[in-house]
Parts: C-alpha cells; structure tokens; sequence
C-alpha cells in the first residue's frame, strides 16, 4: 500500500506499483472505440503509461497535454493515458486539446487493472479512482521507470520518465 496525499491530507493505494526491472502486469482496457484492448496491442512498442485520475483535472490534463509534446519526435513509442474516465469524455478532451498522439484507455470495465498495478486509491474522495503515476516500458513490457506521484495535485517527472527511454 502507498501512502500519498490529495492536497495535504493523506490518502492510501491497494498497493505498490510494479517494480523497475520487472514484468509489467497484463491489462485489458477499453479504447476509445469501446474496444477492448491488453498490452499485447502495443507489442514491440515503447510505452508510456500516463496514469490519472481523470482528465476533468488541472494537473491530469497538463500531463497529458505535456507527454503527448515530448515524445512527437521519438520512434516506436507510444503514450497510453490511462484512467477511469469514459472513452467519450477523453476523447472528446483529446480533440479539443488537438492531442494526437495520446491513447486513452478507461478501466471502467477493468477494476483489476488498479489493483493489478497497485494504484487503486482506496480512501479518501477519490476512492475508487487511480492515483497519478507513471510507468514506462520497454518492447517487451518490463518496467524501465516508475514513479508514485506523492501528491495528487502534483505533475510527475517528465524528465526521469523520458529519460528512462533511452536505456
């Protein structure tokens, strides 16, 4: 379990999220065309798994719009948005941010995928929701980075995360 906060006031995960070096749990979530889709989807792909609460979030936005800048020049990598939001309202906040290369993808027919990946917030006012995190793998969907976000209302490290890339 991780302890994190939502403006100062301290909120708890169902666990930790998979460690660097390991094999990244399968997934099956559900895209923008109602579809369901697993990590095997994106094989022999570098991927950034952008994890969020809800794009209806300052902070969840900025993250999305911010990755989907970082990685127009970069080969073979593909940005994963996940959250619990509906495949509608992400698509709909993608189009009117002209966010092209953002995949989003909604756990809200795969509650496993936050206890699977261990950021399933469990108390507070966003339980039910996932906390902001941000993994990144290789083709082969072990972990090259992640982070916890420790705060909410804080934005991860673009920079740790994009670095993690060039290993």
């Amino acid at each position: 379990m991780a302890t994190i906060t939502l403006k100062g006031n301290t909120i708890h995960t169902v666990g930790d999220l998979p460690a660097v070096g390991t094999a990244a749990p399968k997934f099956s979530l559900v895209n923008g065309e109602l579809a369901d889709v697993s990590l095997a989807d994106y094989a022999g792909k570098r991927k950034i798994l952008n994890i969020t609460p809800s794009l209806d979030t300052g902070v969840c936005a900025a993250s999305a719009v911010r990755f989907n800048k970082e990685i127009v020049d970069l080969d073979d990598v593909v940005l994963l948005n996940i959250s619990a939001d509906l495949p509608f309202a992400s698509s709909r906040f993608c189009q009117a941010e002209g966010l092209a290369h953002v995949v989003n993808l909604s756990c809200f027919r795969s509650p496993g995928f936050g206890r699977d990946y261990g950021v399933l917030i469990t108390d507070g006012p966003l339980a039910g929701l996932l906390a902001r995190a941000v993994l990144v793998l290789d083709q082969d969907n072990n972990v090259l980075h992640a982070e916890q976000v420790p705060e909410i209302a804080q934005e991860p490290d673009y920079a740790a995360a994009l670095a993690s890339l060039s290993r």
